[in-house]
Formats: structure tokens, C-alpha cells, sequence
């Protein structure tokens, strides 16, 4: 029996559309969710980072191109390619999400929890792992999350939860990402039931 529900695949193939997607339709019949996705930021047609959204609506920086993180010297600037993480504005916005995981609401299901995504930039927040972890373990909530696919030297946590016996794993391609919508919130929905 699943418990939580992830999707991989290459980056840019529509991962955290999909998750908004599955949101809108899980939303609209009566699930309870929480969580964040990330998003692009462009200016002037070219990609100048990502932030951080909380399916509230709050947003936040999570990465720039170039840019110094803007904090005291002596603090360690965390960098993906081109770009620089902004640790603290992630992890003001997305941990506090987590404080909630586990408080169901609603009619005995547990709640979903978005996290969009495991990933790279993600990972440099150790708060940032633990809290997964815990959530992973514990009995309150079911995650629809999105990690990327293996590339390179291998992310500790993501191939966690990519072997994990209570993660089923959806792989997006270009081929299946507008077919495959149906049966994420449908694994989703068996998972909270």
C-alpha cells in the first residue's frame, strides 16, 4: 500500500504543472491540502531563478541568477550553476508548512501534502530534510511531492524516497505528462483514503 505519490522526470518536462494540476482536481473533490511548488521566474523571456509558492499563495525567493544572497559576510552562499540559493527565504516560507502536516481535517482522510521538489537547491537546508523525513515517517499526511531524476553524483534524500516501500513513483515524459493526470490523483486519493 502506497502512502505517498512522487513524480520524476527530466527537468522542464511539466513536473510542478502536474502537481498544480493534481492540486486543482484533488481540491475540487473536498481533499485537504498544504504544501509548496516552485517557480520559475523570468525576466525579459530568460530564466533569472525560482521561487518558492505556498498553495496559500505566499511567496518567496529561492533562487537568483548571480546574486549574492544579499546576507552578512561569514554566511556561506549556497550555489546550484548560475544560481544562488537564498536558504533563508526558503526556509522561512516552506518550513513553517510543515509544523502542520499531520493535523487532519475533514472527514477522517488524512490531509495531501505538495512538496515541489526534492531537489538540489532544496537539499542544502538540513531543517529542510529532517522535516521531509519526519513527514515520510509519520501516519498524518500523504505526499505528493516531485523529485528529479537521477543524474550525476546521487541526492541522499531523493533516492530515500525513490526506494522507499510506501513511494509509488510516476515518471513524466513529453509523451505521457498530458495523459497522466487521471491516474496521479487517482494513486493520490487511494493513498489519503
Amino acid at each position: 500500500m502506497y502512502k505517498h505519490i512522487f513524480l520524476t522526470g527530466p527537468p522542464g518536462v511539466g513536473k510542478t504543472t502536474l502537481v498544480r494540476k493534481a492540486c486543482e482536481a484533488l481540491t475540487g473533490s473536498g481533499e485537504t491540502l498544504d504544501g509548496f511548488y516552485t517557480e520559475e521566474v523570468r525576466e525579459g523571456g530568460r530564466r533569472v531563478g525560482f521561487d518558492v509558492v505556498t498553495l496559500s499563495g505566499k511567496r518567496g525567493h529561492l533562487s537568483r541568477v548571480g546574486e549574492s544572497s544579499g546576507h552578512s559576510a561569514g554566511r556561506r552562499e549556497y550555489r546550484v550553476g548560475q544560481y544562488v540559493v537564498d536558504l533563508p527565504s526558503f526556509e522561512n516560507l516552506a518550513l513553517p508548512l510543515f509544523r502542520n502536516v499531520g493535523v487532519a481535517v475533514g472527514r477522517g482522510k488524512r490531509p495531501v501534502f505538495v512538496i515541489d521538489e526534492i531537489g538540489k537547491m532544496e537539499l542544502f537546508s538540513q531543517s529542510f530534510v529532517r522535516a521531509v523525513r519526519q513527514a515520510l515517517d509519520g501516519n498524518g499526511c500523504s505526499i505528493l511531492g516531485t523529485i528529479p531524476i537521477p543524474k550525476g553524483k546521487p541526492l541522499g534524500l531523493v533516492e530515500e524516497v525513490r526506494s522507499r516501500r510506501d513511494v509509488k513513483v510516476f515518471t513524466v515524459t513529453k509523451d505521457n505528462r498530458d495523459v497522466i493526470l487521471q491516474d496521479v490523483v487517482a494513486a493520490v486519493q487511494e493513498c489519503v483514503k
